[in-house]
């Protein structure tokens, strides 16, 4: 009987090194508020493995909770199936440790400004941009979802700036089939075309944006909700009506204050703050009514109570609004 050669097959494996790693394989985001769980579930949604930095176990927790729910409503309306769900799920990881991005090729940060600490939003940016940079590869893609702050500034400070970028995903509208990009003084052509890449991976199209703060929608959106806080403020017509004239006469999703009250007024507030120190045109000074509703506290459906008062499903009391008269 023949002698039976025995070889090992691991010599014939491919090595760590020599396998092809698939373009946005593993796609990190820093920050896990409102905006941070519609790129995460997103992302996931479309096959892709996410790693989210939060502040605390907590923050995770809460952040894996509402994209869960999130998930929960469209089983409920026939758009999602619980074997879907527990797959995008199984996409979804939170940490603390900022080393746990360092496999990402794609990492987004879409912090939001702590009020508490007073510290600018533009410095606390760039200390997470830093930190990025210490942890992964060369290659890997640093963005931000900021809209008021230009990319530039942000990556001024890193040692390899080309690969920094711009990009906005809207919260009004999570299913917005559009996210605007814009590229850098320092941003490579190769590192725009492959944001570029990833935003038709997600089924999205590209709004190519030259760099400007505010870039397009939240420097149209601003000016017209001071438009809409002026007229209503004059009595001209009720804050229902107004933003009805806009939904209903307009073909708008959302009408102005209600628009509002999702984003969130603290954050509406520093996007025209901060418009109006980059260009100095009046149009930009956020209206008395919305400092009124932030001295306040009343940001808006995630307390509550803005322009509108909602229950604990979200959903706006009928005939019941906080601002009646001035």
């Amino acid at each position: 009987m023949a002698e039976i050669l025995v070889e090992p097959i691991e010599s014939y494996a491919l090595s760590q090194k020599k396998r092809v790693k698939t373009l946005f394989s593993k796609v990190g985001v820093v920050g896990c508020g409102k905006e941070g769980q519609n790129i995460a579930r997103i992302a996931s949604w479309h096959g892709m493995e996410v790693v989210f930095i939060e502040l605390s176990d907590e923050k995770i927790d809460f952040a894996l909770e509402n994209i869960g729910k999130d998930l929960d409503h469209r089983i409920e309306s026939w758009g999602l199936t619980q074997s879907e769900k527990r797959a995008i799920m199984s996409r979804i990881k939170g940490t603390t440790d900022y080393n746990d991005l360092a496999e990402c090729d794609f990492v987004i940060e879409a912090i939001r400004s702590d009020e508490k600490t007073g510290e600018r939003s533009i410095d606390t940016r760039k200390e997470v941009f830093k930190k990025l940079e210490a942890v992964i590869d060369r290659e890997a893609i640093i963005a931000t979802n900021a809209t008021t702050i230009v990319i530039t500034e942000l990556a001024s400070e890193l040692k390899f700036r080309d690969r920094c970028v711009s990009l906005h995903f809207f919260v009004t509208s999570p299913e917005a089939r559009i996210i605007e990009v814009v590229k850098g003084l320092y941003t490579s052509e190769t590192v725009y075309e492959k944001v570029c890449t990833f935003v038709k991976l997600i089924n999205r199209d590209v709004i190519p944006v030259e760099e400007s703060a505010g870039l397009v929608s939240v420097r149209l959106y601003v000016t017209l909700l001071n438009e809409a806080c002026a007229t209503l403020m004059e009595g001209v017509a009720s804050m229902q009506d107004i933003d009805k004239t806009m939904e209903v006469g307009l073909g708008m999703r959302l009408g102005p204050f209600k628009s509002a009250d999702i984003i969130g007024l603290e954050k509406v507030m520093k996007w025209m703050e901060n418009l109006h120190e980059e260009f100095g045109n009046q149009k930009f000074a956020p209206s008395p009514l919305i400092r009124r509703l932030v001295r306040a506290k009343r940001f808006g459906c995630h307390t509550g109570v803005g322009f509108y008062r909602y229950d604990q499903d979200g959903n706006i009391h009928s005939e019941d609004h906080i601002v009646r008269k001035f």
